[in-house]
């Protein structure tokens, strides 16, 4: 995984629990880096797993809780340090319409060496988008907190189910509907 997850993983346990408890995972656990991450360096998933799976322990957090939060999170710091690859008159939709189209082609621009999940798009209106995730690593409820966080970024309510579709290969069809 792009080490951009990782910064920003713990970072938001920085600022939303403490300091003191990322230090404390980032000691704790048993990771391939030693808790020493770079934005653009790549990582196992496993170390991901692992810093959830502390973090949830410490603050009685279920792990996928936390994963949507970060979901969340990490929309924003994503926006934020990318904005010349949205569209400017681009709402919520447009942007999860244009993922592999436009976006995920940037960010391998970027990041040559990612591994980004995929999105399909089946239907497409004002208010709804139908796509279908597909990833091995089997994280949408991140996908469903990017979204979500999305949705606020973009000042919107939505509605976000999610249905796996197939086990292999993994796939989870996500509906998103304006509220």
């Amino acid at each position: 995984m792009l080490g951009i997850i990782f910064t920003n993983l713990i970072e938001m346990v920085e600022t939303t629990v403490s300091y003191e408890m990322a230090d404390e995972i980032l000691e704790e656990a048993n990771l391939s880096s030693d808790g020493i991450f770079t934005s653009v360096g790549h990582y196992p998933l496993e170390d991901v797993v692992e810093i959830v799976t502390l973090l949830s322990q410490k603050t009685n957090i279920p792990p996928n809780d936390l994963i949507f939060e970060f979901g969340k999170y990490l929309f924003v710091k994503l926006i934020e340090g990318h904005k010349h690859i949205v569209r400017p008159d681009a709402d919520l939709f447009d942007l999860l319409a244009e993922l592999d189209s436009n976006i995920h082609v940037e960010v391998l621009k970027l990041y040559p060496n990612a591994t980004l999940p995929t999105f399909t798009v089946l239907e497409r209106q004002n208010e709804m988008i139908d796509m279908v995730y597909q990833s091995p690593r089997q994280l949408e409820t991140l996908a469903s907190g990017l979204i979500q966080g999305g949705a606020e970024y973009f000042k919107i309510e939505v509605d976000v189910d999610m249905k796996v579709i197939d086990t292999s290969p993994y796939k989870v069809q996500l509906t998103v509907k304006k509220k």
